[in-house]
């Protein structure tokens, strides 16, 4: 019995393909729209809306400051107007370049920093530190919270990518391939 538990398990420990490629697929699976939903509100009409963002993005994004001035754009700095595009530009670009696996590990990095400053402006900006369920508790039975459960998760999730990287099934292999000499 001992044999062929540890003949399959060291089977799984040579399989360095599947984690970050498996780690990818569940990312496209259940983050992946989640964050280009999120873009898409921020975006405003048109073309130029991708540099012009809608006042949602805003709100979003700095919601006291919205709040201070009234949810009137014209008040706010070029920084905050920055830091929106920048924002929404990032929750497409970078969960696409994490699905194709091109430049995944930094891609995965740049995206546990939007993660954390996304429950940062939940907690602060949107009032979540007032309600104990949102922000929620490790060891406390209740594996729902959005911040300290959820967002747990998909930090997990996104460092195993940046630890193991994309795997053999993407872009940064192939050029990998391309670039580095076989007898490597």
């Amino acid at each position: 019995m001992i044999t062929l538990y540890t003949a399959i398990t060291d089977r799984l420990t040579r399989a360095e393909w599947f984690l970050p490629t498996l780690a990818r697929l569940v990312f496209a699976g259940t983050l992946l729209m989640y964050f280009w939903v999120s873009g898409l509100t921020k975006l405003g009409d048109g073309f130029m809306g991708l540099f012009q963002p809608s006042v949602g993005a805003y709100a979003q994004i700095f919601p006291r400051m919205m709040e201070a001035v009234v949810y009137d754009t014209s008040q706010l700095s070029i920084w905050h107007w920055a830091v929106v595009v920048a924002g929404t530009w990032a929750e497409f670009i970078l969960p696409a370049l994490i699905v194709v696996g091109l430049f995944t590990r930094l891609s995965a990095l740049g995206m546990i920093g939007f993660v954390v400053v996304q429950s940062l402006t939940d907690l602060i900006g949107h009032g979540g530190l007032e309600h104990a369920e949102t922000f929620g508790a490790w060891f406390d039975r209740f594996p729902d919270s959005i911040i300290m459960d959820q967002r747990a998760f998909w930090i997990f999730l996104l460092l195993v990518l940046v630890i193991k990287g994309a795997g053999p099934l993407s872009l940064d292999r192939a050029i990998s391939r391309q670039v580095l000499p076989r007898d490597i």
